[in-house]
């Protein structure tokens, strides 16, 4: 297993499981470049606050979530997320996103006329919902393509892109319905209508979205640790880095930096798309790799000496609209949206900067003194919060998040089927490929961990035979 990540993670916890319940003598390798596993996930604890570099939370609802959690005996150390009100940053003010929405999508013609944020013309313009069959949209189709024909321009450029912007990466006529929203098309083909298949399932909505989201006590590293203190027969190797996996006859051998060899019947690959690419080196399968794309990321955590209930009320963080007069293109209120973060109450909130922004180039140039100069200017102009500086944690993700485009499906396909020509045995695995939620990267990794015993099995009876 090249890759210490949640996935690799994972996939190595079950496939040991697998191993462990068949009694084969296996040894089992993980092998992480960094210092630390986890990946994008990693906690900072610091002068009580808890801060992560990557991702704050899972998704809770995902069943693989909780199946895994089980099996880590990790229930009695699950933090859920505050509920409240998310708000919108336009025209240089926060405005309630409306009740009863979808990533800002309504449920109702109630809905979609209480919103202050759409003009009667607008409001008049979605309603074509409701008459306009599907006739030529697909899983593959533009979401943002999809939602306009049948919601209406004004609708989804002043309420639900800057939401849905705030969750996936990149611009939503770049971005697939099967990457985001899947079951919208269904909605509509059953239904007739978006906003009535949101109505009929609403109830699911409003049940998932009381324990949306979940952490841990200590953070998300606490799940990475628990994983790898399950691993006791897995050899794992941090800060050491794979530079080339060559092939010999139907086996591998994976070249290390400090010169050193390991000889491996199967390869998982659990790595960004590029580390694999440089790994594999080979010019035949460059043009699959670069199919693959990725966006950039800054993440500026600030606390400041002031409780966080100074923020407005019942408030967890708001999305910003284009053309603001704050550079950040969201907000969260840390403190507020997860109680374990700050042990004294003090405000803790987290701004992002996506390179979809306009201002991203500058931003990206700047130093870290600058960066955090920014981002107190913005949280005085958004929230009109002004207080002394307690502590600042700046990560900068570039070109590392996965950025799904309108033939991300058909990219992973191709490289599949070539790599299983080229390289039987050698499994590709993560979020460039199989979905950059939490969730998804733990099923990735069981499904992944049956795939790798199959192969084990599979070769253990060619040897005996």
């Amino acid at each position: 297993m090249i890759g210490g990540g949640i996935t690799g993670l994972t996939t190595m916890f079950y496939l040991q499981k697998q191993i462990k319940e068949h009694h084969l003598e296996v040894e089992l390798i993980l092998i992480e470049a960094n210092d630390y596993l986890g990946g994008k996930l990693h906690t900072v604890k610091k002068d009580g606050f808890t801060m992560e570099t990557g991702a704050d939370s899972i998704v809770a609802r995902h069943s693989s979530v909780m199946s895994l959690l089980q099996d880590l005996q990790l229930e009695d150390r699950v933090v859920y997320n505050a509920t409240g009100t998310s708000y919108l940053y336009m025209n240089n003010s926060l405005y309630k996103i409306p009740a009863d929405t979808v990533f800002g999508i309504p449920t109702s013609k109630e809905s979609l006329f209480h919103s202050t944020l759409i003009s009667t013309a607008g409001k008049k313009e979605a309603l074509k919902d409701f008459v306009t069959k599907n006739e030529c949209f697909t899983m593959e189709s533009s979401i943002g393509d999809f939602l306009e024909y049948f919601l209406g321009e004004e609708l989804v450029r002043k309420q639900i892109a800057p939401v849905l912007s705030g969750v996936y990466s990149g611009k939503l006529n770049e971005l697939t319905i099967a990457s985001t929203l899947p079951y919208l098309l269904q909605y509509k083909n059953t239904y007739g209508s978006i906003i009535e298949g949101l109505q009929q399932n609403k109830e699911t909505f409003r049940v998932a979205s009381e324990k949306k989201f979940l952490s841990f006590q200590n953070g998300l590293s606490e799940l990475i640790h628990q994983i790898a203190e399950k691993l006791d027969d897995v050899k794992i190797l941090t800060g050491t880095k794979v530079t080339y996996v060559g092939k010999i006859g139907d086996r591998y051998e994976l070249f290390l930096e400090e010169k050193q060899t390991i000889p491996a019947d199967c390869v998982v690959l659990a790595t960004p798309h590029e580390v694999a690419q440089s790994i594999i080196s080979n010019k035949d399968l460059d043009k699959y790799f670069h199919r693959f794309k990725n966006a950039s990321l800054i993440s500026v955590y600030v606390a400041l000496d002031i409780l966080d209930e100074h923020l407005p009320a019942e408030g967890t963080g708001f999305i910003v609209s284009e053309d603001s007069d704050v550079k950040c293109d969201a907000c969260t209120w840390t403190s507020r949206k997860w109680g374990h973060t700050s042990e004294k109450r003090k405000l803790l909130v987290r701004l992002f900067y996506k390179d979809s922004n306009p201002a991203y180039a500058t931003l990206n140039g700047l130093d870290e003194k600058e960066l955090i100069k920014t981002a107190l200017l913005d949280i005085e102009t958004a929230l009109g919060i002004k207080a002394n500086l307690l502590h600042v944690q700046v990560t900068k993700w570039n070109e590392a998040i996965p950025k799904y485009h309108l033939e991300h499906s058909q990219a992973v396909s191709a490289l599949e089927s070539q790599l299983a020509n080229m390289y039987p045995d050698i499994f590709l695995a993560g979020c460039s490929y199989y979905g950059v939620g939490i969730g998804l990267c733990i099923q990735n990794g069981k499904e992944l961990a049956e795939k790798t015993f199959e192969t084990i099995m599979r070769k253990s009876s060619q040897l005996q035979g």
